[in-house]
């Protein structure tokens, strides 16, 4: 009868709009679970950036375009966030605090490795060995001076690059020297930790990196980096040097430095 089909007609028109909204809801969901996952992948992209902004960059490297420096126009701002990007965990990891300490380790290390001044206002003056003559024609090139033809070898392969063919890729293109200073920043190689996880308090020493006095702390990556010539051999204006650039670059991100700051009297992993 009528009321009938007309209840019958209500209830199927009920279920098509019920239908169509729980599909509205659920096209909802989806559409903000990926807008969610863009933010984040987002933020993650431009994490680096928005702790070292174009003018905190050119207040911690204030001279690096001087014209007395070799490195004069090289060492963009754009080169080294479009580096960054490649390796997403570098200075967006842990806490705030964590982020600003690994940026300032590594701009302390590679600022000291490229210094051309006094005073912790020249880091990023040089690109390329000053004598060049360590390994020719692998001598240090670029922020963390990427010495030896082995080296050269496995950050090429890192990076899908000939390096070993081309090692002047490093000292010419911008973006692939900050890549190679990344590279070796983020990678633990033998028995060193990465400079990556030291920065963020993850590496646990050993017994016998007790042993050999290597303790968490700014110093162990310096000792990673330049430990044969700098570490157990008490102060030096070496370490000094890495010590103040990250110190002031501490200052301007507005963290802590932390503990155990030099190797002075910590034995190199080579020992």
């Amino acid at each position: 009868n009528l009321p009938e089909l007309y209840y019958k007609i209500t209830l199927a028109d009920q279920l098509k709009e019920l239908v169509s909204m729980v599909r509205s809801v659920a096209l909802a969901v989806c559409a903000a679970a990926l807008l969610l996952a863009m933010a984040a992948g987002g933020a993650a992209a431009q994490g680096v950036g928005s702790v070292i902004t174009r003018a905190v960059y050119e207040t911690m490297l204030p001279n690096r375009d001087n014209s007395i420096c070799p490195a004069k126009g090289f060492y963009t701002y754009d080169a080294f966030i479009a580096a960054a990007g490649t390796f997403p965990g570098f200075g967006t990891t842990g806490s705030a605090d964590d982020v600003k300490r690994e940026l300032a380790a590594f701009f302390g290390q590679t600022s000291h490795e490229t210094t051309g001044g006094p005073q912790f206002q020249w880091g990023y003056c040089f690109k390329e060995e000053k004598t060049m003559a360590t390994s020719p024609p692998y001598y240090g090139r670029g922020p963390i001076q990427l010495t030896g033809q082995s080296n050269y070898d496995l950050a090429g392969k890192a990076l899908k690059l000939d390096l070993v063919s081309n090692p002047n890729l490093v000292s010419t293109d911008a973006e692939v020297s900050f890549r190679t200073a990344m590279w070796f920043w983020m990678t633990a190689q033998g028995n060193k930790p990465s400079c990556h996880d030291v920065a963020l308090r993850r590496w646990t020493p050993t017994a016998a990196d007790t042993a050999a006095g290597r303790v968490p702390g700014y110093g162990v990556i310096t000792n990673i980096i330049n430990g044969g010539r700098e570490c157990g051999k008490g102060m030096n204006p070496e370490n000094v040097d890495r010590i103040g650039y990250y110190t002031r670059y501490c200052g301007i991100l507005g963290t802590a430095t932390g503990d155990n700051l030099d190797c002075y009297t910590q034995q190199n992993f080579a020992t």
